[in-house]
């Protein structure tokens, strides 16, 4: 390659050229056109001189990538002993994106406080990294991470003291984190969500946070519980932890007060599931510039507005001012022409309402997509009812209000009819009659006075945060959990949480092509031989998934041969904020 100057009235331009041999005939391409030589001067003191040096770099890639590799092994030598070949190559996505969230400069202001001897911007990273691709304890995190191509320069031990000292800046860690997303790129704060869930340890004495209560999971072992609220592009915005025998309802209040004093975060809409949004909750969120979206229960609605909200008439959908007859819609069979359309479409009502001189929006929706659903699983529960009848009836004694069990009908009989101790099972078709009037049904109640379709839009995103949940339990197996101080178990969640922020700008980067599964398991593979002469094989599989990755970040592992110097630039590369 070699510097092109053309001259022209007005200005003198800089290119890189590439001369070329086509059909046997000589031409010159255009590689890049590096500016105008008075805009090189800014920045430059000689634009030639600069020119020539970086059109040299080129050159000496160039011929990097085109170098050919010929190593010699023998049958009869034995590996060197004690010498680690196979290395972990996947976290350097990964390493790109915690660089560029600042979390090294929270590190180190934190441990400009502390005087720690250690890196705790290494020992947190490689916390981070392992919990996403080799979700394990502690103990077994470590030896993941000796297996990075950038092995842990810290101690076992002191990343059992670093937990605590974690856990004692943690609201200064998710407020700066916040501040540094918002560089990043603007979040979309304006709505927020907000859920609880709990994590189970494999414990029978309780203690200060660990307690007995009610596990969504069902488990009898002590919890603790989870707070957590997601912005509107499913990126997490802060968390809070309670002992396992907390009432949820009673955590919403103190983790919005610390993001408005920490966040400095005042004007937002909350949504919440119906289990948090108590009355108390709600007029909370109708102070200054807040607002609330709370999942409504058509069952316990008064006899009035059920008797509203279920009837056929009065229905609309988004951008058109026609009323719609549900009992019309329901009778559209799959052979219909309009069938397909309707099926997908939202229908729904609004209504402004006074309980307890409180005033709220409500809305409430119907589909023919969700009563198919509701329809699907109760079918389901009882074929499992049925079959659990006539099995055994013993296990129907206990269950909870969602489980199938509810379906079944228990009636005390003798022969002749009279109450006696003997039980009689039997599927309770009154109940499952009741159940399905509600089919295709969904409310919500708010305080906004916005278009019903806006607020329809703001509900429809409220499965990321069961997901971000899901995530947590399945992919980075946060549970169970094997630490047994308060402060440990607390910085283990605050690692937990950070991964779930950097899981979620990778799914970002990635535009949300893949699913979790499919993300962290080609990260995972994505292994590298070192070769005696120093230079790195790739030994995963090529896919599309691993073109975007590095489509999107900017460097390139996949070729057949990196030498040790291309390494080291990539590594060089991921680490800049």
């Amino acid at each position: 390659m070699r510097l092109k100057i053309s001259e022209s009235k007005n200005a003198k331009s800089l290119y890189v050229i590439r001369s070329t041999y086509v059909n046997g005939k000589h031409s010159s391409k255009v590689v890049e056109k590096l500016g105008t030589y008075d805009e090189l001067k800014k920045t430059h003191n000689d634009p030639i001189a600069w020119a020539k040096e970086y059109i040299k770099q080129l050159t000496e890639q160039e011929k990097e990538k085109k170098r050919e590799v010929v190593v010699r092994f023998k049958q009869s030598k034995h590996l060197p002993k004690d010498k680690q070949q196979c290395f972990l190559g996947g976290y350097l996505f990964l390493q790109s994106l915690y660089n560029q969230l600042g979390l090294p400069a929270i590190c180190q202001a934190i441990s400009s406080r502390h005087k720690f001897t250690y890196d705790l911007d290494n020992l947190l990273s490689c916390l981070l990294y392992t919990r996403i691709l080799f979700p394990s304890s502690k103990k077994s995190s470590y030896e993941f991470a000796r297996r990075f191509i950038e092995p842990p320069t810290f101690e076992p031990h002191q990343m059992y003291r670093a937990l605590e000292f974690l856990a004692a800046e943690d609201d200064y860690i998710q407020a700066q984190l916040y501040a540094n997303t918002q560089k990043l790129s603007k979040r979309n704060d304006r709505i927020l969500y907000y859920d609880c869930t709990n994590f189970f340890f494999e414990i029978e004495q309780e203690d200060t946070l660990r307690k007995y209560g009610a596990s969504k999971e069902h488990r009898p072992n002590p919890i603790v519980e989870m707070g957590l609220l997601m912005d509107g592009d499913g990126i997490p915005l802060a968390y809070c932890l309670h002992s396992g025998n907390t009432n949820e309802q009673i955590t919403l209040q103190p983790l919005e007060k610390k993001i408005l004093k920490d966040f400095n975060l005042s004007k937002f809409i909350l949504y919440t599931d119906g289990g948090l949004s108590s009355l108390s909750n709600r007029k909370y969120n109708t102070r200054g510039e807040r607002a609330f979206i709370t999942t409504q229960s058509l069952k316990k609605l008064k006899a009035h507005l059920k008797d509203w909200a279920l009837s056929p008439d009065g229905w609309k959908i988004p951008n058109c001012n026609k009323e719609y007859d549900l009992t019309q819609i329901n009778s559209l069979t799959p052979e219909s022409p309009a069938y397909t359309t309707v099926y997908n479409q939202t229908f729904y009502k609004d209504r402004w309402i006074n309980e307890n001189g409180f005033e709220q929006h409500l809305i409430v929706t119907y589909s023919l997509k969700y009563k198919s659903y509701q329809q699907r699983i109760r079918e389901q529960q009882v074929q499992r009812a049925a079959k659990a009848i006539n099995v055994n009836g013993t296990p129907l004694k206990k269950y909870n209000s969602n489980n199938y069990k509810r379906l079944v009908k228990k009636t005390q009989v003798t022969k002749d009819g009279e109450i006696a101790e003997k039980e009689l099972y039997e599927l309770n078709e009154e109940r499952i009659a009741q159940e399905a009037q509600y089919d295709g049904f969904y409310a919500v109640c708010t305080s906004l006075d916005d278009s019903p379709v806006e607020i329809i839009r703001i509900n429809q995103r409220r499965w990321e945060i069961e997901e971000s949940f899901r995530i947590m339990k399945t992919e980075f197996k946060t549970r169970p959990v094997y630490l047994s101080r308060e402060q440990r178990i607390r910085a283990h969640f605050l690692t937990c949480f950070l991964s779930l922020i950097l899981y979620r700008y990778l799914e970002k980067k990635t535009a949300n092509q893949f699913t979790p599964r499919e993300l962290i398991y080609t990260l995972r593979d994505m292994n590298f031989l070192q070769l005696p002469i120093g230079d790195y094989i790739p030994t995963y599989t090529r896919t599309d998934i691993t073109d975007v990755l590095h489509d999107t970040f900017g460097f390139r592992t996949d070729y057949e041969i990196l030498s040790d110097k291309q390494m080291k630039k990539i590594l060089k590369t991921t680490r800049k904020a």
